[in-house]
Order: structure tokens, then sequence, then C-alpha cells
């Protein structure tokens, strides 16, 4: 018998994808309330409303995800007053997909424009600089 060692593991996914019925499709505040009481999972939602659950990211990559969100802060404190958010923000995209980039910059008049509600749950709104770290384990196809 080998031991667990010396058995060959493959990389688990970096995300799997929980289909949902057309019959059984989430408003965005049903889709809010379920990222709020499932803190835990990192959830997107894609385009047809299917459900993208990741996996948390390896050390290595949260320190370089880290270390961009810093710079990119540091940057926008220097040069004005915009916006710049974490891995933890959800955006609601044009196309109903609700994403949540690992760090993103939205200029102020643009997020001044959304209201405080907008503003507290999966803002409508497409950044205008989105930053994505590609973990080892993350397929070029599907990032």
């Amino acid at each position: 018998m080998q031991s667990e060692r010396s058995t060959p593991r493959a990389i688990a996914p970096a995300a799997f994808t929980v289909h949902l019925p057309p019959s059984l499709p989430m408003t965005d505040e049903q889709f809010f309330e379920f990222c709020q009481v499932n803190r835990d999972l990192r959830i997107e939602q894609n385009a047809d409303g299917d459900l993208v659950i990741m996996s948390p990211v390896g050390s290595g990559t949260g320190n370089r995800e880290a270390g961009i969100i810093g710079q990119l802060y540091v940057w926008n404190e220097q040069t004005g007053q915009d916006v710049v958010f974490s891995s933890s923000a959800g955006f609601k995209l044009s196309t109903g997909a609700k994403r949540s980039p690992d760090a993103a910059w939205i200029r102020l008049d643009r997020w001044n424009a959304l209201t405080p509600e907008q503003q507290e749950q999966f803002a409508p709104i497409c950044p205008d600089v989105v930053i994505e770290l590609r973990s080892p384990s993350d397929s070029l196809e599907t990032l």
C-alpha cells in the first residue's frame, strides 16, 4: 500500500459552478442575502444566473493580491479622491453577472452617481480598472 505522500493528487479546481434551473432565478436581493448568510464562501454569479463558488486563494497569491491592493490604494490617495475596492467587493455588471475582482478602482463621480443603497450591496457598475490575479490552480481559459 502506498503512503499518502507518494500518491499523486490532482489540484482542486479554483471554482465550481452550481447551475440553477430557469424556474428558480435569484433576484439581486436574494443573491446578496445568500452571500451574506454564506460569508465563508467566495460566491459570484455569472450572466446565466449560475452560482460560481471559489476556493480561497493560496497564501502566495493572497500576498501578491494584498501588494496590488496596497499599491492601488496608495496611488489613489496620492492622485485623487477616487475609490479603491478589495476582492471582497462585488459588482453587478450590465450582463447581470455579479463579480468580485481581486482589486478594482472607480472614478469618484461615477461612484457618487449611485444611491447609498446601491453602494451598500453589489453596486450596479463596472469598475474603471479591474485587476485579477491568476493562481496556479486557475485555468487561463476560465479567467
